[in-house]
Parts: C-alpha cells; structure tokens; sequence
C-alpha cells in the first residue's frame, strides 16, 4: 500500500497590504518549499503547494477544496508573512482533513548586515504563525506543530510521520468492516458502540451472516492455482502437500481464502472479524487465509473484536513502505525471569509480514471451533524495537492505548509451539507495563507493529482527538 497516491497540501498565509511583489515572492517560496518536501526520502506522501492565501474566501474555499478531494489527507499551513487570524475562522470551521501547523522561514540564517523593513515585512514567521496559534488554540482545532527550518531532515521526519498518521485518519474515513457472526459470547473488551465508532472515527461496521460468506467459498474457482501459490512461498508440511493425508485440508483453506478475498473485493470491505463460535458450514477456521490477507494490508480482529480489525486497517496504512511488520496480536503467556518477557500469538492469526523468515504451512489441531483442523503459517517474528497498541471503548469515550517494546528472539526454541508467535520484553519491564496496562483498561487483543513509531500513534491520537494512554 504505497502513500504515493496520497497528498497534503502546503499553503502560505498572507494579506494584500504587502503588495504584489510580496505575493509573488511567497507563493514562489510555496512552491520551492513543497518541492523540497515532496523529494524527501522522510516523507512518504505527496506534497503539493498551493501557493498563497489573502483573504477570508480564499481561505474558505482552500479548506473545503481540501475535505472534498479524494486524494487531501492534510493540510500544511504556514504563515510567511502576518495573516490576521480572523480570516481564518469561517475555513478552519469548515475544514475536515487533519492539520499541521508549520512554523519556519525560508531562509536558515538572517543576512544581518542587509536587513531593512521590505525584508522585516516579507519574512514574519516568527510573527504571523503566533496569531494564527492563538486562533487555533482559541479554537479549539486539533493539530500538530513542528518548529525548524524546513530543509531539516529531521523537519521532514517530523512531517512524515504526521503525513502516516493523517493517512490512517483518511483512511477511516471511508473504512468499511465486515463482522461475521457477532463477538466471542460473555466477553466484555471487544464490545462497543459501532455508531459512535461511526461518528467519531468514520469507520462504517456492519454484519453479515456466515451464510454469505459460506456461498462465496463454495463458488470460488481457482483452488489449485492457489495451492500452487502456496506451495512456491511457504514449506508446505509433508502432510499437505498432494498426495499427503491432509492435501484436502489445504484445499479446504484455498478455497476459504478465495472466497473471502472474493467477499470483500465486492464490497468495497477493508477489515472483517470472524468467530470460531459461529462458522456455519465452513470446513475450517480461517487461519492461512486472514494470515494473507493481513499481509496484503487488511484489518482483522479475532472473536468478532472489530475494533482491533480497525485499527489493525489504520497501521498498516501507517506503515506502508516502512520495514517491519504489522499484526493483530495477543499478550498470551509471561516469562517473569528478570525484567519478564511475554509470548505473543493467536490461535491462527498473525501476520506474516511480521516473520523473520520463511513462514511454514502447517495443519494442527484446535480445541475449540468444532471443525476441521485448520491450516495456518508458523513462523517466528523478527527482532527491534515496536509498539502494541489497543483500542478500548470506555463507555464515554474511545482510548488508545500504546506500550512501548522490544521484540527479541525466544530464549530458547519453540519446537511444540503450532502457531506464529513474537516474544518482547516491554518498557521499563513487564509488570510495571502490565500493571499500567491492567490500570488503563487494556484489552488482549492488540496491534503489533515493529514500522509504526510511537510518534506516528501520537500524532493520530492528536488528529482523531481520541485519549492516549502511553507506556514506555
């Protein structure tokens, strides 16, 4: 999922009591500016300058020109010269794509011995951006401020992860989640409110019943180029392979991955929830298959957990091109040795894009579900540092939640172990981690990223105006 196709836009606040000479000099230096972003290997969206803005209607029409395209996932607004804030109530009002205050001047150093009051007019940043964050701290307006010259490589990081975040806001906006069945039964964490989900988030979740899904398994076609695709990437145990025991087994997870795919292709679905407790007359749990379509930037929550499945959509449009994987995760088992370590995995599903090496597909047994043994990719998670982060519905309020951790390898093998799984010692250890964890509300059910930075979930907290709870 590269952010190339996505933009934010950079934009000069002016007036017309400097003259034209002014203008054309701001809006050239827009320009050059967003040039210099849009090539930074620190920013992964596309920056376009939109020049210079001077009076109330121009700003009005920019914001709501921003909201409306497609493509617009922010808007970068700096002030060159000094622009009274009052015109920008009625475009502030009126904007919908998340906002980054930029505070800089064109030039890194001041020419000391060639300062008059035609270069005092034109360059007052240091000026007009403070008006403009009265007004918006007057407002109220949710946004990020980065300070610096705009040249600066750490600027630009800054820049881009606030353009990641942005991207997972924009990305909500038009989200649509598939539920199959309801929630795990009794279970409290994974419930919510998916209208105010709606509302405040922009992700739309709906339900389907199994029986759906069912008949789109049952038409797929193409089960054995699938199962040729299979066996080309992973190293397909023995007993799946044709002629082994269990090739049906493997077909059965085939088709249920097609049919799937097939599912939410036609629906315009970006994450789904399945439940073990509601399978109809599919064969199998899907294991191999969520595994896939994870790893092809899918949402996914276990147990009907959709708002995991939402947030998992929003990471992995976070990270795009960004090292590292993204995962639904659990908190399963702790070593409490030393600072303590926690092994991580799922009954089946966890996302290959997190493993170090070339996952194997293997069929196992599962206790519950009542069907057959499901295929599934066992592998072990790569190593560095990475953040897990749930998403709690309080009753009067969403949180996040986001624990600081570094993945490691396991201190020994894990040779009975029939799942994907990652092992990480959280910061500053593990019960002081579990026991903010445990005091914020913290679901199991998580998001494991080793490509998004906790920068990048402080900046989308900041933009979804959603509390954040950070453990490190």
């Amino acid at each position: 999922m590269p952010l190339g196709d996505r933009e934010v836009w950079l934009v000069a606040g002016t007036q017309d009591l400097y003259g034209p000479t002014v203008i054309a000099t701001v809006e050239d230096r827009v320009r050059r500016v967003a040039a210099a972003l849009d090539a930074s290997p620190h920013v992964p969206v596309r920056v376009r300058g939109r020049g210079a803005v001077r009076s109330s209607e121009e700003i009005e029409r920019l914001c709501l020109e921003a909201g409306a395209a497609g493509a617009c996932a922010g808007l970068v607004v700096w002030m060159h010269t000094f622009s009274p804030a009052k015109m920008w109530i009625a475009g502030l009002s009126a904007l919908r794509v998340p906002l980054l205050h930029l505070h800089t001047q064109f030039a890194r150093e001041l020419p000391w011995a060639e300062i008059d009051m035609a270069y005092m007019n034109l360059n007052q940043s240091a000026h007009g951006d403070r008006e403009l964050g009265f007004l918006l701290t007057r407002m109220g307006v949710r946004r990020a401020t980065v300070a610096g010259h705009w040249d600066d490589p750490d600027l630009q990081r800054r820049i881009g992860d606030w353009s990641r975040a942005a991207c997972g806001w924009h990305e909500l906006q038009h989200l649509r989640v598939a539920r199959f069945g309801d929630t795990m039964r009794r279970v409290a964490v994974t419930e919510g409110d998916r209208v105010e989900a709606q509302l405040r988030l922009g992700a739309a979740v709906n339900g389907y019943g199994v029986t759906e899904l069912v008949e789109a398994v049952e038409d797929a076609s193409g089960v054995g180029e699938l199962v040729r695709e299979y066996e080309e990437s992973y190293d397909v145990a023995p007993d799946l392979r044709r002629g082994g025991e269990r090739h049906d087994r493997l077909r059965d997870a085939a088709r249920i991955e097609l049919g799937l795919r097939a599912f939410l292709e036609a629906r315009g679905v970006k994450a789904f929830t399945d439940t073990f407790e509601d399978l109809g007359g599919l064969r199998q749990l899907p294991g191999i298959s969520v595994q896939r379509l994870m790893a092809d930037g899918y949402g996914f929550g276990a147990e009907g957990d959709w708002k995991t499945a939402v947030l998992l959509r929003a990471l992995k449009v976070m990270a795009a091109g960004r090292a590292g994987g993204t995962s639904f995760m659990e908190d399963y088992t702790y070593d409490l040795a030393g600072d303590g370590l926690v092994l991580g995995a799922h009954m089946l599903e966890v996302c290959p894009s997190l493993a170090a090496a070339r996952p194997s597909c293997e069929c196992h047994p599962l206790a519950i579900g009542g069907r057959d043994d499901p295929v599934r990719l066992v592998f072990a998670a790569g190593e560095g540092p990475a953040v897990n982060v749930a998403l709690v519905d309080l009753g009067d309020r969403f949180r996040l939640l986001a624990s600081e951790v570094d993945v490691v390898p396991p201190p020994e093998p894990l040779p009975r172990l029939p799942v994907a799984h990652a092992v990480w010692r959280p910061r500053p250890n593990l019960a002081a981690a579990a026991e903010a964890w445990l005091a914020a509300g913290g679901s199991h059910h998580t998001v494991l990223s080793l490509a998004v930075t906790p920068d990048v979930v402080r900046a989308f907290a900041r933009i979804a105006g959603i509390e954040l709870v950070e453990i490190s």
